[in-house]
């Protein structure tokens, strides 16, 4: 089996359109809520979301180039073009046979199916769609651009299991690699859903936030007073590569992958178990992989979307699977400041557990103050401001509808 690491990272966030900008801010503990800028709000309970800022298309794209593409896709290809950079990825020096792409959405191009259904609609006796209308919506288009721009030829892949989706996306791109199928695959995942059908769709779930006045400090994970989710947009991609490969290139290295998990609730369509059945095994099965005993385990970014039901599914299966040293494990939630990124989400958080790993960092969970009455005094969790401490093996965690699970375990590569 060979081992894996992570080379190259790239983010576009509600909190920075690249790695520096977001770490600064997501360690500094920073909103990246606002009110909604993209469309009227008026008729909506909700009226705020994690929108990324200042990212104009046309820095990137022509505007042949940004016709053809949905908003997805152009978070996508961006954050993917600076991981690939990070990692000084020269792809004419490598075998592209060798070199895939596993980049996820858990939902697709939102944006343009709801603009070409709502003009259908507005001029149905004149039906007129984009040409481009399917290929925008698919939710496999970021993966597909990404291995045409750059020639990719080996595996060209999009797991889409909701809020899964991009951790999935990951743990798949380490075991394709750790079985030798690949030597570098350009994973993560994108998503951007702040549209009206979105927004309308939530709510009528009761799944969003609706604390409008407040809206810098609605999303609060574990917190006694959360009301749901706050929805976000971006894109978060990784290199990731064979130990080999990256040894031969002289790569910097921010992480080793060492295990993943995939399981499922099998329980509800949006609702998690509540034992957190699925997100025990997850993570279960991922240190099983990883040949280290529990008590190593460090540090847990939780998927902790700050719903009532969620939130406490998690904590029950963290709480199960390290009763005999829950209070050694510190845990942070980070969507405390990005929002919820649906399927983008796992790669962005993948992306921060590795710097919390490499800069012996823990970002705050913002906006908590309260813990839930049903969580125990052992929950070990960082609030306000940032930890500075020794991490050497840290877990992310992601669930989506469907009753998926998926956890990925990552170790301080020390040569």
């Amino acid at each position: 089996m060979k081992r894996v690491v992570i080379t190259g990272i790239g983010a576009i966030t509600p909190i920075g359109n690249n790695i520096k900008d977001f770490w600064d801010n997501l360690i500094n503990g920073n909103s990246g809520a606002n009110l909604i800028s993209k469309f009227d709000t008026s008729k909506f309970k909700t009226k705020f979301a994690c929108e990324v800022k200042n990212f104009d298309e046309l820095d990137f794209f022509n505007k042949k180039e940004a016709r053809k593409l949905d908003r997805v896709t152009k978070f996508g290809l961006v954050a993917s073009e600076q991981a690939i950079k990070d990692a000084n990825l020269i792809f004419k020096y490598q075998n592209l046979n060798r070199v895939g792409v596993i980049f996820s959405s858990g939902i697709g191009g939102f944006e343009t199916f709801q603009n070409e259904t709502i003009n259908y609609c507005n001029n149905s006796y004149t039906p007129r769609f984009n040409p481009f209308f399917i290929t925008k919506i698919i939710p496999n288009n970021t993966a597909g651009h990404i291995s045409i721009k750059y020639g990719l030829k080996g595996i060209n892949s999009c797991p889409v299991t909701a809020c899964a989706s991009s951790t999935n996306g990951i743990i798949q791109a380490y075991n394709y690699i750790k079985w030798n199928k690949a030597d570098i695959i350009i994973t993560g995942g994108s998503e951007a859903p702040i549209t009206e059908t979105a927004i309308g769709g939530f709510n009528a779930m009761k799944a969003l936030s609706t604390n409008n006045e407040l809206f810098n400090t609605a999303s609060k994970p574990f917190d006694q007073q959360r009301d749901g989710f706050v929805i976000g947009e971006g894109a978060g991609a990784l290199v990731v590569e064979s130990l080999e490969s990256a040894l031969n290139r002289k790569a910097k290295i921010y992480a080793e992958i060492i295990g993943g998990g995939e399981t499922s609730d099998a329980y509800h369509i949006t609702g998690t178990h509540p034992n957190g059945e699925g997100a025990y095994q997850a993570m279960k099965e991922a240190i099983r992989e990883s040949n280290i005993n529990i008590d190593e385990i460090n540090y847990i970014n939780a998927h902790a979307t700050s719903t009532g039901i969620g939130d406490l599914s998690e904590v029950n299966a963290i709480s199960r699977l390290f009763k005999n040293n829950l209070s050694k494990i510190k845990i942070s939630a980070t969507k405390s400041m990005t929002g919820h990124l649906l399927g983008g989400t796992g790669a962005i958080e993948t992306i921060s557990t590795c710097l919390s790993l490499k800069n012996n960092l823990i970002p705050p969970t913002i906006n908590t103050s309260l813990l839930d009455e049903k969580i125990s005094n052992d929950f070990n969790l960082v609030m306000k401001n940032k930890l500075k401490t020794e991490i050497n093996y840290a877990i992310n965690n992601s669930f989506g509808f469907g009753g998926h699970c998926a956890s990925v375990l990552l170790k301080k590569y020390v040569g």
